[in-house]
């Protein structure tokens, strides 16, 4: 065993950050370990998920980076673990090896060359007639000792620098001087004119600088790596810091600067701490192939990360859409994900979506009101048992003293103790409603630590953004309820209207207004059409003010449900007992031949209602029900005939006569 894995057995990964974890794979990664060693040292966290430590193995890349086997080493002995040839003692079955140990040195190569280290930092940054400034000898001190670089050089060019450089290959001080070795050396990453050193000077806007002195070096290194920044040439300081410059590709000083405070604003969000002071294009960095203190400036390495900003900006969209990361399907054998809670048993999940459509007059905000009771209180809604949980209402559209006073009727229609009404939150927005994306970020916000299980939007036209038809405006509109779902972990349910016209022939899924998208994005889709009653069906209804209605469905999570009749009775929807299991939905075919084919005129019913009396009259009186049973009618039926022809009959109490 060598000392690298010597190393890692004495680091708990438990107790390591996650930068810390992603250094040791790095590490292990540039000494040519398997991908393996990682995986299996990492199983002792319960941070741990299979398959994650090989979906960023292959993301690292061999090469000239700074976190080497040394790190391991380094982690190990700051946790108090001594390696052999220290103290340590040795097993029996104990190799000697290098542990190759560069995480407190960071020293260039033992092979470096500073004028060659130059040579390709101009390269790499500039055109050969691009003028270069640079600090060398012009430099002062302040009171505390600290060194300050001046103007410096601006008139040479990289071609007329290169050209001295190559021509006196071991030594740099004869192309760019001597510098103090208390101090080092500067160079300007951007080109400039020859004439000066200021930002008005700056030729071309093509590079920034990024520094981080309060992170390790190891750790500058990782995440300029990780983050894949198009860094052009990466130096280390000589000092606490990595000077990466990076490409922004500017087209002038107004982009740079947007373009730079962007790139600040990305790496402070995630975990860099930069120093804000380099903004400027026209400032200097670290001259590579100079001496400080004794640390060599050096050359670490050359167009890492992306190749260009554009190219990086796509990294970028990656990283900052909060997207979760893929998941391979054998990361779940033997490990199954647990499915969420019914919160409407056999249609809805918690956390999931559902859309109620139906036409106007439906009693949809009803409908959702008495929801709200049932899953307050814990009760069936129509013929669905819920979850018992809090829910917020938020009323777009009525009146606020309405909305309550229909909460207490439907309650009290109910039949329903108040027990629970602490859990239904309701939110009055009328004179308020903003457009969904703007009013989604501020719901999450009110709702959070509140424990709701459902927010229950009514109704969904007040908010709508963009063209209710276009596909494209309504899938954007649609991922709002996503995003409640998401961020809030409830379940978003909301209503929508029918588009205009009969909507018998149509299949529930196709009924609601708009763009299909409304009724196929949400994981359930309740649909209520009204019924057309025929004659003896409408003479049933205990409330002659009552309408009969039919929800179908369209479920993703569970198998649809058998269509479910109910009649809206002011102000609660009940479930119908079999009446309407023939019943036709308006604007239906067989509701169009029910219409054609089964309407009696006014002659066939005064036919009907005079023989019906005259065969149960008794001395000019009959009783309803049995002129109802002699004509095969219900006694509704026969009390509207009566009605109807008042001008010849007269009932009361059931008794009929008949008009002199």
């Amino acid at each position: 065993m060598s000392n690298v894995l010597s190393a890692l057995q004495q680091i708990p990964v438990a107790g390591l950050s996650y930068q810390e974890w992603l250094n040791v794979g790095m590490a292990l990664h540039a000494e040519g370990y398997d991908c393996s060693v990682w995986d299996e040292w990492s199983r002792g966290d319960s941070r741990y998920h299979p398959g994650e430590c090989e979906r960023k193995w292959r993301t690292f890349r061999s090469g000239s980076g700074l976190i080497k086997g040394g790190t391991i080493v380094q982690m190990a002995k700051d946790r108090g673990w001594t390696p052999y040839g220290e103290g340590g003692a040795m097993d029996w079955n104990d190799s000697i090896l290098d542990d190759g140990d560069s995480f407190t040195q960071y020293t260039a190569p033992d092979n470096w060359n500073p004028v060659q280290d130059l040579i390709t930092y101009l390269e790499t940054l500039f055109e050969k007639d691009d003028f270069v400034g640079y600090v060398v000898g012009d430099v002062w001190q302040d009171s505390e000792g600290r060194w300050f670089p001046s103007k410096g050089v601006c008139d040479r060019t990289a071609g007329e620098l290169i050209a001295s450089l190559k021509k006196h290959p071991d030594d740099l001080g004869a192309t760019i001087g001597d510098w103090k070795p208390e101090c080092g050396a500067w160079i300007r990453f951007n080109p400039v004119d020859g004439e000066g050193v200021k930002n008005e000077n700056v030729t071309r806007f093509k590079f920034a600088l990024i520094e981080s002195d309060i992170m390790s070096i190891a750790d500058q290194d990782a995440m300029y790596r990780k983050l894949e920044l198009p860094i052009a040439c990466l130096v280390h300081s000589g000092g606490k810091s990595l000077h990466a410059i990076v490409r922004v590709d500017a087209e002038d000083y107004d982009e740079y600067r947007k373009r730079v405070e962007f790139l600040y604003d990305f790496l402070s969000k995630n975990g860099v701490a930069v120093d804000k002071q380099n903004r400027n294009p026209s400032r200097l960095s670290r001259l590579p192939g100079a001496t400080r203190n004794g640390n060599r400036q050096y050359l670490v390495a050359t167009n890492i990360g992306r190749r260009s900003w554009t190219d990086w900006l796509d990294f970028v969209e990656g990283v900052s859409d909060e997207l979760p990361d893929m998941v391979p399907l054998s990361s779940f054998k033997g490990n199954l994900p647990t499915l969420p809670e019914e919160l409407i048993k056999g249609v809805l999940r918690c956390g999931h979506k559902m859309l109620i459509s139906g036409s106007s007059k439906a009693g949809k905000s009803f409908l959702l009101m008495e929801l709200c009771i049932c899953i307050a209180e814990g009760k069936r809604w129509l013929k669905f048992d819920c979850k018992k949980g809090r829910v917020l209402y938020v009323n777009l559209e009525i009146d606020p003293a309405s909305c309550i006073m229909r909460f207490m009727k439907i309650y009290e229609a109910l039949g329903l103790e108040q027990k629970h009404m602490d859990d239904i939150v309701i939110w009055n927005l009328r004179g308020h409603a903003v457009p969904l994306d703007k009013l989604v970020p501020k719901l999450i916000r009110r709702v959070r630590d509140q424990h709701f299980d459902a927010i229950i939007i009514d109704p969904i036209y007040k908010v709508i953004t963009g063209d209710e038809n276009n596909a494209s405006d309504m899938a954007a509109f649609c991922n709002q309820f996503d995003k409640i779902c998401t961020e809030t972990g409830c379940s978003a349910i909301y209503c929508h209207h029918h588009s205009k016209g009969a909507q018998g022939a149509k299949r529930a899924i196709d009924r609601a207004s708009g763009s299909g998208v409304f009724a196929r994005d949400p994981d359930a889709q309740l649909d209520m059409i009204q019924l057309d009653l025929s004659d003896d069906l409408r003479d049933n209804v205990r409330d002659g003010n009552a309408t009969a209605w039919r929800m179908e469905c369209s479920l993703r999570e569970f198998e649809n449900f058998e269509p479910v009749n109910f009649w809206f009775e002011y102000p609660v929807h009940r479930v119908d007992d079999g009446n309407l299991n023939s019943a036709a939905a308006e604007g239906s075919a067989q509701a169009n031949l029910n219409k054609s084919g089964k309407r009696t005129s006014a002659e066939d019913r005064k036919t009907a209602l005079d023989t019906a009396f005259d065969v149960c009259s008794d001395n000019g009186i009959a009783k309803v029900s049995d002129m109802a049973d002699y004509a095969g009618l219900n006694p509704k039926t026969i009390s509207r005939y009566l009605k109807e022809f008042e001008e010849e009959y007269k009932c009361e109490n059931g008794i009929v006569v008949r008009k002199k």
